[in-house]
């Protein structure tokens, strides 16, 4: 299916809504301004395959924007409204984007970047930009002739370095062919034509994006947050009736630390599944949540790749707590230091063998170097235990070398963040003359006020009562802040070029 369709046969149904502005469009709208948006891209020379880049925040013309693109036949890329213009600058350079869509807001950026074309401002004038409210008016709104699909190419979150652009093919069908993912999201998630879908995170990340548009192919109602906040979230979901969502761990934990009788003052009974990824979750914050929301949270991993998705019910987690689920599309093999297949129970590297087709943009040795004898893999570290069920320890470049002892700082991080007092925390590795490294723990406090050595004893107390003393951290620093993406993945690069040079 596609939002065309369902523009024909229920014009009037809402496709969007915008839940700060209140803002909507219908799907014979939505038809409308994808088309108008389509026409547009013919109009500024960009034919099948060629690359425009989006840069805005969650706003109502985001995704008749990407629907315009689907239908000409393009790739689009976005670019996280958190970029800096060094970052947007490389993407656009990288991507070889022939438009770019920015932002007023991020006007700021505009004089960084490589001077495009075509150039069109959204939501207020930027000097050389045209607005996208007087191009749209120049096109119309018929469906150009020469339709074809196109689809995304996106970038890795750059958490240990330059972003790399994920590029599949396009696919040779028609627009409106059957979508694998809808395919998957109906089965695993019931999605269907009534849902109502709050999406809270920014719709540049590849989650947001794919089960936004995968709502508009099934015809359902997508709510869309401007900025995730805990308590808004929740009455959202009262307000809309909100029947699906997707979120992040990182999300969970904010809602469970809102004082209870805040959390349980919402009627969430209309929500039948609260699908997360993006980021390992505690098995205690997953403990609470379930507690709380009963068996609706549903969990998979997958990497932007697409070459492996796992994916767990509540009840299958409940019987393996701590699992990311069983590949759908294929074995899964974990790999150790030596290369040789490891038996179940034994962490090492994964790897999808039977992964699909993919490859870095304009990077052969990082596609090269993805790929091997067993398949892709993309830096995580995991076990899958006698059911094939799989279980994340951590990512490879996060382990911490102390003392010849290899430390997973993922395991304290689970532990720490159900800290009364933390908001937020990392563990990395910092230099040790001794043994190489030792683990610290950055933590950003619930309220800065009570950031000192009080609350860092009271934390590696908390810590070292519930984890062999080998894998805690040695120490605490402050942070007011910690670098995540959007998405709840950490930044850890960042942290190590703030405190590398710290000795514990």
């Amino acid at each position: 299916m596609h939002p065309l369709q369902h523009a024909a046969n229920t014009p009037q149904k809402i496709a969007i809504i915008m839940a700060g502005s209140g803002e909507t469009l219908s799907y014979a709208e939505l038809d409308e301004r994808s088309n108008r948006a389509a026409n547009l891209y013919r109009a500024c020379g960009l034919v099948r395959g060629d690359m425009v880049a989006i840069a805005l925040f969650n706003r109502i013309e985001f995704l008749p924007l990407l629907w315009g693109a689907q239908r000409a036949g393009l790739y689009y890329t976005c670019i996280s409204s958190r970029s800096s213009a060094d970052e947007a600058a490389y993407l656009l350079a990288d991507s070889g984007a022939k438009m770019l869509i920015l932002d007023a807001r991020l006007a700021d950026l505009a004089p960084a970047l490589p001077p495009l074309a075509h150039r069109i401002s959204v939501g207020g004038d930027i000097a050389g930009f045209r607005t996208l409210a007087d191009a749209l008016a120049a096109s119309p709104a018929s469906r150009i002739p020469d339709e074809s699909s196109g689809r995304e190419m996106l970038y890795s979150s750059g958490t240990t370095g330059r972003p790399k652009g994920i590029k599949a093919p396009l696919s040779e069908d028609a627009i409106d062919a059957p979508d694998l993912l809808v395919a998957m999201a109906q089965h695993l998630y019931g999605f269907r034509p009534d849902m109502v879908y709050l999406s809270p995170a920014p719709l540049y990340h590849a989650a947001p994006l794919h089960y936004t548009m995968a709502v508009h192919r099934i015809g359902g109602t997508v709510v869309v947050m401007e900025k995730f906040d805990a308590e808004n979230y929740l009455a959202l979901v009262e307000r809309h009736r909100v029947t699906h969502s997707q979120l992040v761990p990182t999300m969970f934990v904010r809602m469970l630390k809102l004082p209870e009788a805040v959390r349980l003052s919402y009627d969430i009974s209309s929500l039948e599944a609260a699908v997360h990824a993006a980021a390992p979750c505690p098995v205690p914050v997953k403990q609470q949540m379930l507690d709380w929301w009963g068996d609706r949270i549903f969990e998979y991993y997958a990497a932007t790749e697409s070459s492996g998705f796992c994916a767990i019910s509540p009840q299958e987690w409940r019987q393996h707590p701590g699992s990311v689920g069983r590949n759908l599309i294929g074995p899964i093999a974990i790999i150790g230091e030596n290369g040789e297949p490891l038996p179940p129970g034994q962490a090492g590297r994964i790897h999808f063998p039977q992964g699909l087709p993919f490859e870095y943009h304009r990077a052969p040795e990082k596609t090269a170097a993805m790929w091997g004898k067993h398949g892709p893999t993309f830096g995580d570290i995991g076990y899958v235990d006698a059911d094939g069920y799989l279980f994340l320890t951590d990512r490879e470049s996060h382990m911490i070398i102390s003392g010849g002892v290899n430390i997973y700082p993922q395991e304290a991080e689970n532990i720490l963040i159900m800290h009364p007092e933390i908001a937020d925390v990392a563990v990395i590795g910092v230099p040790d003359d001794e043994l190489g490294e030792q683990a610290i723990a950055i933590v950003q406090p619930r309220d800065w006020a009570d950031a000192g050595p009080e609350l860092a004893e009271d934390i590696l107390a908390f810590v070292r009562e519930r984890l062999n003393h080998i894998k805690c951290p040695r120490s605490i620093a402050f942070d007011q802040e910690l670098p995540r993406h959007d998405t709840g993945k950490l930044y850890k690069r960042l942290l190590k070029e703030r405190y590398g040079a710290r000795r514990v």
